[in-house]
């Protein structure tokens, strides 16, 4: 039998104390956010009545390496962190595969993902500025789940704009946010000048992650004590989430092993950035040679169909201009069940890393065949993966297929992200045969990049 056990936990004591910047190491750095009017830079005051400053240093912080985490946020993260490094050694023998496949598990605590990471960092951060209250957008729900548990840890109150979509399909994802004290409003909504401007525009919309934003942004800036956050996308998320990758490098290592391969499912690009972000320096560095995948729904390929240019982060147009790869502000992607991912950017730092071939490849994936890969993982592994996560495990499985097609005995990690528990309805529809895959046609997206800001 194998040395290496089906989990490998690290201690409390193998929990980073600083998160890493992959910034410092990157020899193109991200462009700036910049203001749409201007079309200057955006400093630290520019972003003050949106964010709290110390998520706005870290946010344009591209030169430190290392950021020291604080102690009361390790605290609170030694409560589901280190989370544990998984060998899915009955996926292998179900594949016949001689690949060794390794997933670091994220959901281990109620929000069932990655998401807690960055949820706890940026409550904190508004905690220690006086902050009372804080705004959020949530597609899935896991990162509104993470910040209400947060929010209720350190004592603020919060305000989280749900895309319809998710909002009707998971309704229980509503009332765990409720129990941490949140309060929960389907987007767009009528709540705000924004939510009722696109409600007037496209009335039968399921809403998107980009709506939510322009709310709850909307929201943050017309209260006296309030501030919003940002669950993916942005860098001063991708750096807390760094300590997914952290964890995974130093477990990886008390076992003798490296990483191949490297996947993580896109939306945003946080659970990817984290998880590859030490492995990343290592290529950077020229120490390593990992192949990175990002994987995304083919309802909304913004990496595999999007333009890279400056875009809104937000369907009405209120953020500033991030350089990314995108499918246009005004993309409204179908209301698919890869809720977490619906969204028309990505981050600045993958797109960038993406443009210059460093990231290496990106696929985009129908959800029926996500699906199968989930099932197929759910019977091998005991754990219902998340849709999102889904996406990670569909190429995992191809991958290691290659490998058995080669004979080579690759070392495959992935993130498993979050849990399915919530999703029951559309692992139901999988399993009636009644799942649909809905593919933006090329009209549909050129008509969204025509409206992108020139």
């Amino acid at each position: 039998m194998s040395k290496v056990p089906h989990r490998l936990y690290l201690s409390e004591q193998d929990l980073p104390g600083q998160y890493y910047n992959i910034r410092a190491d990157m020899k193109t750095k991200p462009a700036p956010l910049i203001h749409p009017g201007t079309r200057e830079p955006l400093g630290e005051e520019e972003l003050a009545p949106i964010f709290c400053r110390e998520v706005i240093r870290q946010e344009l912080n591209n030169d430190d390496p290392y950021i020291d985490i604080p102690e009361p946020v390790q605290e609170y993260y030694r409560t589901f962190r280190p989370s544990p490094l998984c060998r899915a050694y009955h996926l292998e023998r179900a594949l016949d595969t001689p690949a060794k496949i390794y997933y670091k598990f994220e959901g281990n605590n109620t929000s069932g993902s990655h998401k807690l990471t960055s949820a706890a960092a940026q409550v904190y951060y508004a905690k220690q500025q006086g902050v009372t209250e804080l705004t959020t957008e949530t597609g899935a729900g896991q990162w509104g789940t993470a910040v209400a548990m947060s929010c209720a840890y350190f004592g603020l109150d919060l305000t989280v704009f749900m895309v319809q979509g998710s909002y009707d399909q998971k309704p229980f994802r509503k009332h765990v946010m409720e129990t941490y004290g949140a309060k929960v409003i389907p987007s767009p909504s009528a709540e705000t000048q924004i939510g009722r401007k696109i409600r007037e525009e496209y009335p039968d919309t399921a809403g998107s992650l980009g709506c939510a934003i322009s709310e709850a942004v909307e929201k943050s800036v017309s209260g006296s004590n309030c501030r919003y956050v940002l669950g993916s996308v942005l860098n001063h998320v991708l750096l807390h989430q760094s300590v997914i990758g952290l964890e995974a490098k130093k477990a990886m290592e008390r076992i003798g092993e490296y990483p191949d391969i490297v996947i993580g499912c896109a939306g945003g690009g946080s659970n990817l950035g984290g998880l590859m972000a030490p492995f990343m320096q290592d290529k950077l560095k020229g120490l390593k040679s990992p192949y990175f995948i990002a994987v995304e729904p083919a309802s909304c390929p913004t990496l595999t169909r999007g333009r890279f240019l400056y875009d809104f982060c937000d369907t009405g147009c209120v953020t500033p201009l991030a350089q990314m790869y995108t499918l246009g502000s005004h993309f409204i992607p179908s209301a698919n069940h890869a809720g977490g991912l619906r969204f028309h950017g990505m981050s600045p730092v993958l797109s960038r890393l993406y443009a210059d071939g460093v990231l290496d490849k990106a696929i985009a994936v129908e959800q029926t065949p996500v699906f199968e890969a989930a099932v197929a993982f759910a019977k091998a592994e005991t754990i219902l993966p998340a849709p999102e996560s889904a996406h990670a495990i569909y190429a995992a499985i191809e991958e290691a297929l290659k490998c058995k097609e080669s004979g080579q005995a690759k070392t495959i990690l992935f993130g498993l992200s979050g849990t399915g528990y919530f999703d029951l309805n559309a692992y139901a529809q999988y399993s009636d045969k009644t799942m649909r895959d809905h593919v933006p046609t090329d009209e549909e997206l050129e008509a969204s990049f025509a409206r992108i800001p020139q």
